[in-house]
């Protein structure tokens, strides 16, 4: 079809694009007027041409995405409702945060649907006798349930580990022996930190290599908890990027499996005041994160960051999804992006960089040593204060809060969480990384505004 309706007319190479572009511009130089540089050092040309795309990335994507709801156990009733909830309006998969060993599986299980869904166990806690648990309670019940526990993740945000070096990696030796996929990789934190795209996927490479080098045997696939931001397009390479890196890493190991990708908005762009906008941030994040080939998406509810986990916050950021999926038809194409020259690009430049810098960290001692050292916790707070200074001088932009902020927003008696850093001084093996929204100073004032008026 496409060569009848085009044979008619003459290729038009890069070439001859680039002198009408020049001829267009009346002077004023190309490089500066047209070609712009990522804060990764990625320089994004006004147009892509096949003539100069050598290289076909064959990214391996999944097969659709399922919608995951986000519950954390308090009560372990209440979250049984409302899962139960959630999936009969739409939820395709639960995540449930568990801080303790204190639960009992059949009542947090109980009348759960068993078919075509699964059960994410994110624990706060490492111990095999738990695992053990859940993987006999998943065979016996016939529940797909998955567990997430990244030792490593848990020293990089607490700057602690569970126990020890020694006694985690003890513990997750003994869980690889279980039937049960239970390794994540806990990455969202970096992007939350202010890492840029580069930073984040290197630190994921990093990250899980460490599991390659000191687990025996790792039989089962591995979980990306990864966060998206607003970049669009980059965010899609991003994704794209991260399972090429890691399928080639995984190689090395003789580890046949793909990885799995649960994506997540960022938090480091919301706001407190125009929060109604967060709701289009979101929205362009998932479909980023759809369009880049992740395995499942996890919305972020609007409040999230001043609310308590409510209903309508929770109904409204999984009917973005919905809509995504059931009436947008984002799940109806496999592999989207491929062939876009742009993002073909960008996924080529972004994992040439992080791989320079993946081998970069190996070579100085890998990742849990630079994290001792405190290499990467300097690195991702210089990447976040270029960014901040950037936000805080209006060249980055957040709509309604530091560019057409409305005057009469008031928020200090509708926070019911406390949306900014919090401190908690104590011991720690290393200076933990500290996720920070780009907001929070300007926020700050305003709340000190109201109080004074």
């Amino acid at each position: 079809m496409a060569k009848e309706l085009f044979n008619k007319f003459d290729p038009v190479s890069s070439k001859q694009w680039k002198q009408q572009i020049q001829f267009e511009l009346k002077g004023a130089d190309y490089n500066e007027t047209l070609v712009w540089e990522s804060p990764e050092s990625i320089k994004v040309k006004p147009f892509y041409h096949n003539d100069e795309s050598e290289v076909k990335l064959l990214t391996p994507l999944s097969n659709g995405f399922k919608i995951v709801q986000n519950i954390y156990v308090y009560d372990v009733k209440k979250s049984n409702e409302r899962a139960i909830d959630s999936l009969h309006r739409g939820a395709e998969s639960v995540r449930f945060t568990i801080e303790n060993e204190v639960v009992f599986l059949n009542d947090l299980m109980e009348n759960l649907p068993k078919e075509n869904v699964t059960y994410y166990f994110n624990l706060l806690f490492l111990s095999i006798d738990f695992a053990k648990k859940v993987a006999a309670y998943s065979i016996q019940n016939q529940y797909k349930i998955i567990i997430l526990q990244d030792a490593v993740g848990q020293l990089a945000k607490d700057g602690n580990w569970f126990t020890s070096l020694e006694k985690d990696f003890s513990e997750l030796n003994l869980i690889s022996g279980l039937n049960i996929p239970y390794l994540s990789c806990k990455i969202d934190l970096y992007q939350n930190a202010g890492a840029n795209i580069v930073q984040q996927l290197a630190y994921s490479l990093a990250h899980v290599n460490e599991y390659f080098n000191r687990i025996e045997n790792i039989s089962s696939p591995i979980t990306f908890e990864i966060t998206v931001g607003t970049n669009y397009f980059f965010e899609m390479a991003k994704l794209r990027a991260l399972r090429l890196l890691f399928n080639t890493l995984a190689k090395e190991y003789n580890h046949d499996f793909d990885c799995y990708i649960i994506a997540t908005p960022t938090k480091r762009n919301k706001t407190l005041y125009d929060y109604n906008v967060n709701m289009l941030r979101t929205t362009t994040e998932c479909m980023s994160a759809i369009l880049g080939g992740a395995d499942a998406v996890s919305n972020l509810a609007y409040d999230a960051i001043y609310h308590k986990d409510n209903e309508f916050g929770d109904r409204i950021a999984r009917n973005q999804l919905l809509v995504l999926k059931h009436e947008s038809y984002f799940n109806q194409v496999h592999n989207p992006a491929d062939g876009a020259y742009y993002i073909e690009s960008l996924t080529e430049q972004l994992a040439e960089k992080s791989l320079a810098l993946f081998k970069d960290i190996e070579a100085n001692g890998g990742f849990i040593t630079q994290l001792i050292e405190g290499t990467i916790q300097r690195k991702i707070n210089e990447s976040a204060q270029k960014e901040q200074e950037l936000f805080d001088s209006g060249k980055e932009v957040l709509l309604g809060t530091n560019k057409y902020p409305n005057k009469n927003d008031k928020m200090a008696n509708e926070l019911e969480l406390f949306p900014f850093v919090k401190t908690n001084p104590r011991k720690t093996l290393i200076t933990p990384i500290i996720e920070r929204r780009l907001a929070e100073k300007l926020e700050q004032e305003r709340l000190s505004s109201e109080k004074l008026s």
